[in-house]
């Protein structure tokens, strides 16, 4: 029966089809819309690192004065340097990774080669097995680098493109800050979207363009910060002068935990690190730890913006007004053949069978309507990507998309039928033959 059904719906789309353009047009136009959101709000929401998240904490203790104006309940985002240190030391994850970030100027090791300012990330040894960063050439530098303070680099592709056009780098040499660094590595592309691992600079911004060993970087001659920094007391700046200074929190911290074991094993380190620091008088406020896995801290950090959850909103409300002109359009069409639907009740068939058919018919218009829409979807995501804003270029249509555009088109269109195909399945099949 489903056959003859939608060959009756496609006879009748045929003879109105003016109406059934507009029904369609209305579906693709709310389509367009919803998916384009949903699209973006998708990937915004998606799983920086698919496989490794499970495994990966963000370790958070609080070290504010007892009596700071203002505070929260939550412990700062990230660490004191003295704190950084600390946890770093402990050794009871099996990788971790203290990091930071500024810009530095960066030339070749040749006389009068002009420098230029990079984007960098202060971090360890680490950083790169428990993140999965890909290397083109090369390799990290190693845990004894870390400790002995090693003049290496790590390049992104784009930079080593750009210095060495795009050759096998490792082994050179580079300027940074008036020293001079071997490169280790290369990494390929690699940008994880959110950038859960720094958020200070924006969830969803571009990714470094170099990487140093943490306590190098230290060495260097700062004049560039040290990244966002949160102090208190009376001097607000202390950071800028000492990022040793322990009143500043502005050093990230990461640790891999491969089981729940050693999950509860490094919370309870945590607790009795702070209650350490408690009793020696360095933390005023009793243990306030946090250890969060990689999703928890994304959802605690909010990282969708709500100008994307607002749009995404306000699309699914053109589309609830799209459905409603389909609706009027529908039972525009459907009454326009009540002299069919008569007949055919006159000849026996049921309520149900018209209001089936009826339905078919809406399902027709709402795959048309979903094609036509999936471009229009398209075209929404380009726009989006054209915008001046941090999450533009992750704004890409997935292909799972397809599927659920499809089905919120075909959903879509038989709600708005249903109250049209009731009102047809009723109609007095005597009035109707009587009036032919």
């Amino acid at each position: 029966m489903f056959g003859y059904y939608l060959e009756l719906a496609l006879r009748s789309l045929r003879r109105h089809k003016v109406l059934a353009a507009l029904m369609m047009l209305a579906i693709a136009l709310g389509i367009g819309a919803s998916v384009t959101m949903l699209a973006v709000l998708h990937n915004l929401s998606g799983n920086p690192l698919p496989g490794r998240s499970d495994v990966l904490f963000h370790p958070q203790v609080d070290p504010r004065p007892a009596d700071l104006p203002g505070a929260k309940d939550e412990p700062p985002d990230d660490l004191t340097y003295i704190d950084a240190a600390n946890l770093y030391q402990l050794g009871i994850a099996p990788r971790r990774a203290v990091m930071s970030s500024n810009w530095l100027p960066v030339g070749k090791d040749a006389p009068d080669s002009p420098l230029a300012m990079y984007t960098d990330r202060a971090t360890t040894a680490d950083f790169f097995a428990m993140f999965g960063v890909p290397f083109l050439y090369g390799s990290a530098w190693s845990a004894q680098d870390d400790a002995n303070h090693t003049q290496v680099v790590v390049l992104s592709r784009a930079m080593n493109q750009k210095l060495f056009g795009g050759e096998n780098s490792v082994g050179k040499t580079l300027l940074i800050a008036t020293k001079t660094f071997r490169v280790a590595g290369v990494v390929d592309d690699w940008n994880p979207q959110p950038r859960f691992y720094d958020l200070n600079g924006g969830a969803f911004g571009k990714s470094e363009q170099m990487y140093l060993p943490f306590f190098t970087w230290l060495d260097l001659p700062q004049d560039y910060g040290y990244g966002p920094m949160d102090c208190w007391g009376n001097d607000p700046n202390a950071g800028t002068h000492d990022p040793k200074a322990p009143q500043c929190t502005w050093a990230q911290f990461w640790v891999q935990l491969d089981t729940t074991a050693q999950v509860a094993d490094y919370r309870a380190a945590l607790t009795q690190y702070s209650a350490q620091q408690h009793q020696l008088g360095r933390f005023q406020r009793a243990p306030n730890v946090r250890l969060r896995g990689l999703l928890d801290w994304l959802d605690y950090k909010h990282v969708i913006p709500v100008t994307v959850r607002m749009q995404t909103w306000i699309a699914f409300g053109v589309l609830l007004i799209c459905m409603v002109n389909t609706v009027g359009l529908m039972v525009a069409k459907f009454l326009r053949k009540s002299g069919e639907i008569g007949v055919r009740r006159a000849l026996g068939a049921s309520r149900r069978d018209v209001f089936t058919q009826c339905l078919v018919e809406a399902g027709v218009v709402g795959v048309a309507g979903g094609l036509l829409g999936l471009p229009l979807a398209w075209l929404g995501l380009w726009m989006v990507r054209q915008q001046p804003v941090s999450f533009a270029a992750s704004a890409h249509f997935d292909p799972s998309m397809l599927g659920v555009a499809l089905a919120l088109a075909v959903l879509s269109a038989l709600a708005a039928g249903i109250w049209p195909a009731l009102r047809a399945s009723r109609v007095a099949p005597a009035l109707q033959v009587k009036s032919l």
